[in-house]
């Protein structure tokens, strides 16, 4: 693959080893961003996703330091082995990007709705400790590290229509704070990052107002600089996080009177359930 030469998009020392990075949900949205924004900046990458003909077109794009695993994060032992091949290849990584997501709009009376309620939970929160757990060995034998998990502002409070969604999302927030304490004596990172509304396929389909819409590529950056600085909890953008914060002290009742009449993200079929 033809290298290409980048303008680094953040501060990187002179002479220092190129930063190992591994990325689940790359093939598109935030994760695609990512890949691209940690590519420019000379990072050595682990790209998975499920869309093979993607990921084949941003190894692609993105030149020799690149290598791809068509793997759904619901496959624990695929997802190890693509984990011990990336050690193998660049070495321990020095941060494991937990993106891969999904969301669809669900509601509990639909029986139908069941097993999209299955497959968030798997995809959404199992996805993520199957790729965060082949990691941690070598990790903490190496002292370092970093985890970051994408979580949701939509995991604060549970939205209509969006039950498996919030509620998936909530469990990542919980998740992700309880791995935080645990990883802390072994000199291993974790970062919790909730995005707002930001500018994807996942939210194109909304046919509804999203306050604080940010574009993908913007996005990133403020992502990468959270991982950079090892923030532990951060909301994105900003005007979200003060949103968040009010959100988490607002009482119930308030909450359902000023919910009822909020738009639902639409219900669609997921043929590759």
């Amino acid at each position: 693959m033809a290298n290409h030469q980048f303008k680094p998009a953040v501060n990187v020392e002179k002479n220092s080893a190129p930063q190992r990075v591994f990325i689940t949900g790359a093939s598109s949205g935030i994760g695609l961003a990512l890949a691209r924004h940690y590519a420019k900046a000379g990072a050595q990458l682990g790209l998975v996703a499920r869309r093979a003909e993607l990921l084949i077109e941003l190894a692609g794009e993105l030149g020799a330091n690149c290598e791809v695993y068509t793997v759904d994060v619901r496959d624990a032992e695929s997802l190890a082995k693509a984990a011990q091949q990336f050690i193998q290849q660049f070495g321990v990584p020095d941060i494991v990007i937990a993106n891969a997501g999904v969301s669809r709009g669900t509601l509990t009376e639909h029986q139908q709705d069941i097993p999209a309620f299955k497959a968030v939970f798997e995809i959404n929160v199992l996805g993520m400790v199957h790729t965060f757990h082949p990691f941690i060995a070598a990790m903490r034998d190496a002292g370092k590290g970093q985890l970051v998990g994408i979580a949701s502002v939509a995991g604060i409070r549970g939205l209509p229509g969006a039950g498996a969604y919030s509620s998936s999302k909530a469990a990542v927030i919980s998740y992700l704070e309880s791995l935080r304490v645990e990883m802390a004596p072994h000199g291993i990172a974790v970062t919790t990052i909730a995005p707002g509304y930001i500018r994807t396929p996942m939210t194109d389909i909304n046919a509804y107002n999203m306050p604080f819409l940010m574009d993908v590529d913007i996005a990133a950056s403020k992502f990468a600089l959270a991982i950079q600085l090892k923030r532990r909890f951060v909301v994105i953008p900003w005007q979200m996080g003060m949103m968040a914060r009010l959100m988490r002290f607002i009482p119930p009742i308030v909450w359902d009177w000023a919910m009822k009449s909020a738009p639902h993200k639409e219900r669609t079929n997921w043929d590759w359930l």
